[in-house]
């Protein structure tokens, strides 16, 4: 015991308090800043290093990045679209940014942004790596179709998706009475409010989400259904967590991701809605009679999964029916519900386009007849109205991020293989050079001097290219349906005493409408 205590009382007197404070010195400032500074060149190289290959001379002109950060804290993530068009006026239609480590290319205008996604499809079709959804579970066996890499995968999904949906009856007239019946249960909802003022935008949200969940999960919920409001109030407040500083952030800075408990916080609504879709699908798998042909799309990719039993390489695995699932489902309540939300705002702002909708409704169908797809050619101002609340509700501004799988060249531009493209659709379907009004609500952009319908070569706002939206074609056939019954039962109105609603709309990766209530008025 003694031996032992003489051992300490030695240790300690040798290091005495003057050595160990300069020992303590050497391990907090005298050693740290050296190191910070090392370890800050050492970033900063790697950093030029990687961005060498995009400052060749023929690279889109841009911001002046920070080091590592990019431009990300130049961003303005609240206004991104009126942050591009300061940038356009500066740097013309092609310009870059870096977002950390990522070069980006924003392209504007109609010339620009074919040359890129139409002449160049084949090289501009990939997507760029997600990390955030790679760490949220969503990884290279489950990527869905709209966010897939370009390959194998994406087109085997892609083809079973279209034949699937045309299967149980996209383009037949079996899915038009089907959108047709839910139209009727929608305008039976809006007649309950008997002419008081109510929000449409929840209403809407039921309808369109039955049409996708029948397609999709082989079923209908009622308005008043828990479910069906967890799963829609689930997929807008994951809408708003799915853009902003901190997703990007994220996604261009991967190492933050490993923040515990980070990714939980930020994307909860994601995770809880990917839950519940997760329990759609379980369901089938305990109702599903493989003896019966397919009830809806999960079925079928079920099928796909046990056809693909033993080949590893196949895309129809149990991750990815998650995904392809949700995807459809998501974009397609979403989106059309979005656009018939604008559609009945800007029918209350114009009520003398309304009232010459209503007139053709009631020349071609009358106050009975249900309306149907071949309807359209007979209705060229319904149709021009229609295309012209897309264009001027410009649902997806800036379309879906692209990524070039090759070296090429747009507007002069070299841009190098790698680059992620940012598709500015909204400065296509508002070029000044295109349109007439572009920043006013003007249906007779669709019209020639006949009074008939003409589609413009500008109107994209479902992008364009190999990545084109696939649920184009039922997005148009529920619109149109959906619309043209509710005007031929009401008529919508500002509420009295209330103020004339705004049409600027709010946007979180989609472009909504604000908040707006409207009176139904039976015809």
């Amino acid at each position: 015991m003694e031996t032992r205590q003489a051992k300490i009382r030695y240790l300690v007197c040798r290091r005495s308090p003057a050595r160990t404070e300069a020992a303590m010195g050497l391990l907090t400032g005298d050693a740290l800043g050296p190191l910070a500074i090392a370890v800050a060149l050492f970033l900063l190289l790697v950093d030029l290093l990687h961005r060498r290959r995009f400052w060749a001379a023929r690279f889109p002109p841009g911001p002046m990045p920070l080091p590592l950060l990019g431009n990300l804290l130049q961003m303005d993530f609240q206004d991104t679209l009126f942050y591009f068009d300061r940038l356009r006026r500066r740097f013309g239609d092609v310009f870059s940014l870096q977002l950390a480590w990522t070069p980006v290319v924003v392209l504007n205008g109609l010339e620009a942004v074919r040359e890129a996604l139409v002449y160049h499809s084949e090289d501009t079709a990939d997507r760029p790596p997600m990390p955030i959804y790679e760490h949220l579970g969503f990884g290279p066996r489950s990527q869905g179709v709209f966010m897939a890499r370009y390959g194998r995968e994406w087109r085997e999904q892609r083809r079973f998706a279209l034949s699937t949906l045309r299967n149980f009856g996209l383009g037949k007239k079996s899915l038009e009475q089907w959108v047709t019946e839910e139209a009727s249960c929608l305008c039976a909802a809006f007649a309950d409010h008997a002419g008081r003022p109510f929000s449409p935008r929840a209403l809407l949200n039921k309808a369109v989400s039955n049409v996708i969940a029948s397609l999709t999960y082989g079923r209908r919920f009622e308005y008043d259904d828990p479910r069906l409001h967890k799963l829609i109030d689930r997929a807008l407040k994951g809408l708003q967590e799915d853009s902003g500083f901190v997703r990007e952030a994220l996604n261009s800075i991967p190492v933050l991701l490993n923040i515990p408990g980070l990714t939980d916080k930020v994307f909860s609504n994601q995770k809880a809605l990917m839950t519940l879709l997760n329990e759609l699908v379980q369901e089938h798998r305990i109702t599903r009679d493989p003896t019966q042909p397919p009830r809806d799309l999960t079925d079928a990719f079920l099928d796909e999964i046990e056809k693909a039993r033993g080949s590893p390489e196949s895309s129809f695995n149990d991750e990815n029916m998650l995904m392809v699932t949700a995807d459809l489902f998501l974009a397609g309540m979403l989106s059309t519900s979005a656009t018939l939300a604008w559609a009945l705002l800007l029918m209350i702002l114009h009520p003398d386009v309304q009232r010459r909708v209503q007139r053709e409704i009631d020349e071609v169908l009358g106050p009975e007849q249900r309306p149907a797809m071949a309807d359209q050619t007979r209705m060229p101002f319904t149709m021009a109205v229609m295309h012209e609340v897309q264009r001027f509700g410009d649902l997806a501004p800036l379309g879906v991020p692209h990524m070039t799988s090759r070296d090429i060249e747009v507007q002069g531009f070299l841009i190098p293989k790698g680059t992620t493209l940012i598709t500015n659709l909204s400065s296509v379907l508002k070029d000044k050079t295109v349109w007439k009004k572009p920043f006013r609500f003007h249906p007779e952009h669709f019209l020639d001097a006949q009074g008939q319908f003409v589609k413009q070569e500008a109107f994209m706002p479902f992008s364009a290219g190999r990545r084109i939206c696939l649920g184009e074609p039922l997005a148009r056939m529920e619109f149109f349906l959906f619309f043209t019954c509710l005007l031929q039962r009401f008529s919508f109105s500002v509420p009295v005493g209330q103020p004339r609603p705004s049409d600027h709309g709010v946007f979180s990766f989609l472009m909504i409408p604000p908040p707006y209530q409207l009176c139904a008025t039976p015809r």
